[in-house]
Order: C-alpha cells, then sequence, then structure tokens
C-alpha cells in the first residue's frame, strides 16, 4: 500500500443503531472500490470486518474494525463499529480516532435509538457527520419518513443531497440536490443523467432552497448575492457546503442501498470533498520533560508523536496496537518512547490492518491510522512519541461499566489462566473490569450490560479454552448490633502437661461509627487480666468482625470493653485468650439485637421526559427513594434516588426495556441502612445455604 501524507486522508467513523447496515456498506465501499471481487454478507460471516468468530456466530459487531479504501487518491480509514450499546466502549475508542461520521440509518427501520446515541457522540466529540440512508432497495423503505423524523430533531441542520427514483417499486436511482440533475444507476453505484421525475419537484425545490439558505448565511457577499436573486456558481455552492459540514452547522442526508452498492461512490466523493483532511485540525498534548504545551496538529513536519486507540489481543495472531499518528512520521526500527509508562518501545514492521488482513507499509504519516505488532508495555490510550521529545496526551474517555456478575472457575486450578486471559480481554475493551472482592469472598466481572459480558464468557471458551460459571454477586452488606450486652468467654482445656486458660468480661454495644469495624478499650481493675493479654483480645475481635455471626459479612459498628476476667500462671497463653474472645464475640453479637446493614447507592437515571413516569414507578418496586429531578438538555430528565444496591441486579436490561434502550444511568456508593425485617431474612437464610455448599 502507498503512503499517504495528511491531505490525501480521511478518517471516518461509521456510526448507527445495532443492524441497521454499517457492516454491509463498508463491504459495499470495498466492493466499488475494487478491494474485493464479490460482496460478503453478514449473514455468510464472510465479511471484512466481521472477522471475529464471536461476530460469525452472532451476527452482529463486537469490535471496531479498520478498512482502509483507496478511493481516487484519498486514503478513507473506514472504522467500523459496533451498534450494540454493550459494545459502547469499541465505539469510544474508534471516535478518538475519527475526523468524521456517518450515520447509516435503514430506510426500512428508521430513526432508531442508536442513531439518536451516534448524534449525541458527534456533538460531544464535535464530529462533522453525513447521514447515509440505506437499504432503499427493501419494498418497505421509506426515504421521506426518514428526512422528515430527522428535521424533526435536528431542525435546519438537515439537508437532504439526495431524493430516491423508484419506478414500479423499485429504488433506480436519485435526484442530485446540489447539482439539480437526475441520476439512474446503471451497475452498482455507476450510473447514467436522466430526466427528474414530476412526483420530485416538490421536494427538490424545498430541499435547494434549505441548501441555498445554508450557502447564503457562510458570507455577506453571498448572502447579498442570493437576496438579489443571482445564482450562486457551482465552487461557491461546494465550497461554502464544505464549511459549513465541517463546523457542524449543516449535516447532509445521502441514500443508497448496501447490498446492492448503490450510492456508495456518491458517498466517498462526499467524503473526500466535505469532510476535513487531518492537517487541518487541532490535537495538543503536554510535553513531559519541558511541561509545555506540545501542538501535535497533524503536522509531518514536528517530532514524531501518536495515541493509541485500540489494542487487539488475540492468542493466534499475537497483539497489536492499533494508533493514530498525531505528528511527524512513524519509520521502520525506531526507538520510541512511551510516557505514560516511562518506558522504551522498538518497532519492527509497521502495519496497515484491513479487517484481519496486515498490509506491511514502511511508514506512517500525520493523521494515518496503522499499528505496531507486540508492543510489551503499550496499552490503549498511551502515548507513543520519542525521548527527545516525551509527549502524552488526554486518555481516551470511556462509558464507566455497572453491570456486574460474580465468576468462578468451572475447573478448579484454571483460575491463573482466567485472569491472564481476562487481562487480554481487558486491554481489547476498557469498558470489560475484573475485580477480586476479597471482603466478600467473590470475583466481580463489570460490563456495560449482559449482552458485553455473555460475550465475555464465550470469548473465554472458545479463544483462551477456559471455562467460568457466572451467577448473581454478593451484596456487600454488613452486620452491626443495636444494643449493649455483657458476656463471659471461657476457654479452658486440660491435657497432659501444660493446659490452655483464657476467661474475659465484655461488653458489647453500638459504636455510632459505622465506618470502622469496632473500638476497642479495657477497664480492668486489680489485674485480673494481665496487660499482656489486652492485645490478643483485641485480636480476636478484629479477626471476629471479618466475618460476622450473623450471615458471615464483616461486622461495623461496634464498640467492645474488656471489664473483667481471670487467668492461670500457667494455663493462660495469648492463643486461649484470643479464643476465649472467640466464644464471647459469637454469643454476645447474637444477643445485642444483631441487624444486617444493606448499602444504599445514590442512583442517577437520564431518559427522554416521556418516559420519567415509568421510570420512577420501576424505582419505587425497587424500595427506591426519588429524590429530586433536572431538566436535562434535549428533552431529558436526570432522576436522582436513594436506591438499595440489591436491588440494582439486572437494571441495565429492565431500564432498556422500559425506555426502547435510551436510558442511561450511573450510581455511587452513599452510605449503609439497616435493612427491612423481610430482606434480612432472605439474606441470612441464602447464606446459610451457600455455606452449606461450599462445606
Amino acid at each position: 500500500m502507498n503512503v499517504y501524507s495528511s491531505e490525501k486522508i480521511r478518517n471516518v467513523v461509521l456510526l448507527g443503531h445495532g443492524g441497521c447496515g454499517k457492516t454491509t456498506l463498508v463491504e459495499a465501499m470495498a466492493y466499488t472500490t475494487g478491494i474485493i471481487k464479490r460482496q460478503g454478507k453478514v449473514e455468510e460471516g464472510n465479511t471484512i470486518s466481521d472477522y471475529d468468530k464471536e461476530e460469525q456466530k452472532r451476527l452482529f459487531s463486537i469490535n471496531t474494525t479498520v478498512v482502509p479504501v483507496i478511493y481516487e487518491d484519498t486514503k478513507i480509514n473506514f472504522l467500523d463499529t459496533p451498534g450494540y450499546f454493550d459494545f459502547v466502549g469499541e465505539v469510544e475508542q474508534a471516535i478518538a480516532a475519527a475526523d468524521a461520521a456517518v450515520i447509516v440509518v435503514s430506510a426500512k427501520a428508521g430513526v432508531e435509538v442508536g442513531t439518536l446515541k451516534a448524534w449525541d457522540l458527534c456533538e460531544k466529540h464535535n464530529l462533522p457527520r453525513i447521514f447515509f440512508v440505506t437499504d432503499m432497495d427493501d419494498d418497505n423503505a421509506s426515504y421521506r419518513e426518514v428526512v422528515e423524523r430527522l428535521t424533526e430533531l435536528y431542525g435546519k441542520k438537515i439537508a437532504p443531497f439526495h431524493i430516491p427514483i423508484r419506478e414500479n417499486e423499485k429504488f433506480v436511482g436519485f435526484v442530485n440536490v446540489v447539482k439539480m440533475a437526475g441520476r439512474r444507476f446503471t451497475t452498482g453505484s455507476n450510473y447514467v443523467e436522466c430526466e427528474i421525475p414530476d412526483y420530485c419537484q416538490e421536494n427538490l425545490s424545498k430541499f435547494r432552497e434549505t441548501l441555498l439558505e445554508a450557502v447564503a448565511e457562510t458570507s455577506e457577499e453571498l448572502m447579498d448575492k442570493y437576496f438579489s436573486g443571482e445564482e450562486f456558481t457551482q465552487e461557491e455552492i461546494s465550497t461554502a457546503l464544505r464549511n459549513n459540514v465541517i463546523d457542524g452547522s449543516l449535516v447532509p442526508v445521502m441514500v443508497g442501498s448496501g447490498i446492492n452498492a448503490q450510492g456508495t461512490i456518491m458517498l466517498l466523493q462526499a467524503i473526500v470533498k466535505y469532510f476535513p483532511e487531518p492537517s487541518k485540525l487541532k490535537i495538543a498534548g503536554k510535553n513531559v520533560k519541558t511541561g509545555d504545551v506540545f501542538e501535535g496538529d497533524y503536522d509531518e513536519s514536528k517530532p514524531f508523536s501518536a495515541r493509541v486507540f485500540k489494542t487487539i489481543a488475540d492468542p493466534f495472531i499475537g497483539k497489536f496496537s492499533l494508533l493514530k499518528v498525531t505528528s511527524g512520521v512513524l519509520k521502520t526500527d525506531t526507538l520510541l518512547y512511551n510516557a505514560d509508562k516511562d518506558t522504551e518501545e522498538k518497532v519492527g514492521r509497521i502495519y496497515v490492518l484491513r479487517g484481519k488482513e496486515q498490509i506491511e507499509v514502511n511508514e506512517l504519516r500525520a493523521g494515518d491510522i496503522g499499528a505496531l505488532a507486540k508492543l510489551s508495555n503499550t496499552s490503549t490510550g498511551d502515548t507513543l512519541s520519542t525521548k527527545a521529545n516525551p509527549v502524552v496526551y488526554d486518555r481516551i474517555q470511556v462509558s464507566v461499566p455497572y453491570t456486574c456478575l460474580r465468576y468462578k472457575a468451572k475447573n478448579k486450578g484454571d483460575e491463573d489462566k482466567i485472569s491472564q486471559a481476562l487481562a487480554k480481554i481487558m486491554d481489547e475493551d476498557l469498558t470489560i473490569r475484573a475485580v477480586n472482592d476479597t471482603e466478600n469472598r467473590q470475583t466481580l466481572l463489570y460490563g456495560i450490560g449482559d449482552q458485553q459480558l455473555d460475550v465475555v464468557v464465550s470469548k473465554l471458551a472458545t479463544k483462551y479454552k477456559v471455562e467460568i460459571e457466572v451467577m448473581k454477586p454478593r451484596v456487600p452488606f454488613r452486620e452491626t448490633i443495636r444494643k449493649k450486652v455483657r458476656v463471659q468467654g471461657k476457654h479452658k482445656k486440660q491435657s497432659g502437661g501444660h493446659g490452655q486458660y483464657g476467661d474475659v468480661h465484655i461488653e458489647f454495644e453500638p459504636s455510632g461509627d459505622l465506618e470502622k469495624p469496632y473500638i476497642f478499650e479495657e477497664k480492668i481493675f486489680g489485674g485480673a487480666v494481665p496487660k499482656n493479654y489486652f492485645p490478643a483480645v483485641e485480636k480476636g475481635i478484629a479477626e471476629c468482625c471479618q466475618k460476622g455471626p450473623l450471615a458471615g459479612y464483616p461486622v461495623v459498628g461496634i464498640k467492645a470493653t474488656l471489664v473483667d476476667g481471670s487467668y492461670h500462671p500457667v494455663d493462660s497463653s495469648e492463643m486461649a485468650f484470643k479464643l476465649a474472645t472467640y466464644l464471647a464475640f459469637k454469643q454476645g453479637f447474637m444477643q445485642a439485637s444483631p441487624v444486617l446493614l444493606e448499602p444504599i447507592v445514590s442512583l442517577k437515571v437520564v431518559v427522554p421526559d416521556k418516559f420519567t413516569g415509568d421510570v420512577m414507578g420501576d424505582l419505587n418496586k425497587r424500595r427506591g427513594r426519588v429524590l429530586g429531578m433536572n431538566p436535562m438538555p434535549g428533552g431529558k430528565q436526570e432522576i436522582v434516588a436513594d436506591v438499595p444496591q440489591s436491588e440494582l441486579y439486572g437494571y441495565s436490561t429492565d431500564l432498556r426495556s422500559m425506555t426502547g434502550g435510551i436510558g442511561e444511568f450511573s450510581y455511587e456508593f452513599a452510605r449503609y441502612e439497616q435493612a427491612p425485617a423481610d430482606v434480612q431474612q432472605k439474606v441470612i437464610e441464602e447464606n446459610a445455604k451457600e455455606m452449606q455448599a461450599e462445606e
């Protein structure tokens, strides 16, 4: 593959709802530009993008795939992203490397939740965008409904560049609104000029007016020309539209069919014409040596720097770090410096990935996307630069995972293999986290949703040959007491030689401080218990607090005062006093009105206005207390509530079904509160069963 300089590169992310046709569209563009001789199909598992076994099995994209295509003399790096919301981390990593977006909409399904989310992501990251309405070959396709809905949502920004031409219920061509000309398809995307049908005229004049108004608003000179009724030249229109698309004030809507590769040439032309080349964009990092701002700005003449936006860790092909060159030129056999990790990395070969195909290149210039193999200390989000000019760019921001499952190895002895495999999976997807919760004796797997976690379990089995069992996580309850008691603990054992003797009288009462497990004091008179045994008594209490007598949860908020006891000059020992304390603790705790405390989280749910009633009703069923609502931009509300953590299991799935996938939530731990009696009873019974099973 040739080496391309910044002005001949476009980095475009494909966004849209799951199943809207992104992968099919990439396949169509690869076919149109001659990369492949036959168009693959998602259902047949033979597309360039979906090469992963899991993707072929499930028939949807799970990973972001880079597919570079060459159109005329420009290299367009397409980043094909998953549409299902569980894999949002892959989308966020792709957006970090993209300079513009094509939002794909199925004319059959219309504007879906994924379309709205794609728009919000573009707004958040200031990405210029084009809507491509695909599936026009379908009998139920309605371009008009898509355009009307987009206009209703985003107003004057929406500018249809095409109007479809249909004959005998078949999609046969389109009207180019910019050039005011009819186009009839011959083969694939190729076309011949044709007459504009009468039924297109009404929409044509309306859409044309929108375009001309947008052109007029770009300068006073053009505004004067517009009002005096003069025609704009084609060049004036093109230049003005390009500026409008790049600054986001205009979003073109184009039309085609991915499955028949219709409309792909027009889309490729629009990408080259209206989307920015990297050298026109800004990116700044920090020089860690001097502390100064380093403006990389995709300038080839500056020292080399690049940001790793994705990692592929495959047990068969090895590890690849996908990077975007942010300044300078990357050449083979260079020594690079990773300032995030303070390590050096040797560059062997440089690759351009196209799906799973690895194409070797001599160099990568600023603005381009490529891959390096087997970097030992580099992970997603790291910056690579030179030791002479060490640079760090901002880390990639990804969504926080809140859905969690408990897991354990199916086969004993697989624990190490599982943790190594999970480390590789977490390298690839930053929204997956494995947590060892020692306090509750469980290992937890966090993700964005159940589907993503299901894929992780499947990947472990197929790719890494290890199996895990998943189950509902143990909620981190706490145990405490409600009243004051005084108990005696006596440990006395006589055997040949030295016996064991320890005797303690301890008062247990609530300490009022739920942040600390216990407070220990002693009020011993007349040396009933010698001072040198006090630490053993405290140690006994500390150990008992790790696993409470009620249901095996950590104990908090108790005060233990050693008030009396007795000892034997020969048989007493630290161990004997510790064992006596165990007895006192267990007995005293169960007499002092023991209760379970449950964790309460502060939950924030963001939904469109129309769903607030449903969401609040559901939170009430979950024993939640709604504290208030805050209006958000875009007709949304943020609902703030306190909810017991145990009631949030499966919430991501329920919220999606309630809101059609558009609702989002986050939470953080707030405090502990006494659990209701029925909840306590249920938890105690469940834990007793679990302990029996473990024994």
